[in-house]
């Protein structure tokens, strides 16, 4: 048996629901912080499949891939930031009990 497109596209949407699910349901924005992070990673796994079995000599896929990992970087430093900044002044980083943003 090989893998083949629908191997990963199955993996990848149960990544993605994963990540779905832990931003819905947790409160601690960290734990949020890692599911949009669980579904950036489903989203590059999409990416590099469709690259390698549409296009397989190009490198597309691959280049989007480190794009989003960038990106996924900087919104961890971001968001990482930001609740440290919560945690500070409020003492508290889950997010129904952080609803005004004043100094």
């Amino acid at each position: 048996m090989t893998v083949g497109l629908t191997h990963y596209l199955v993996v990848s949407t149960l990544l993605f629901c994963l990540g779905l699910y832990g931003v819905l349901t947790r409160r601690n924005a960290v734990a949020i912080l890692m599911g949009i992070e669980l579904m950036l990673n489903a989203g590059n796994i999409n990416l590099v499949a469709f690259n390698r079995y549409v296009a397989p000599g190009a490198v597309a896929g691959h280049v989007f891939a480190l794009v989003v990992i960038t990106l996924a970087a900087c919104e961890a430093a971001i968001g990482l930031a930001l609740v440290m900044a919560a945690y500070r002044s409020l003492e508290t980083i889950h997010v129904d009990e952080i609803n005004v943003m004043k100094w």
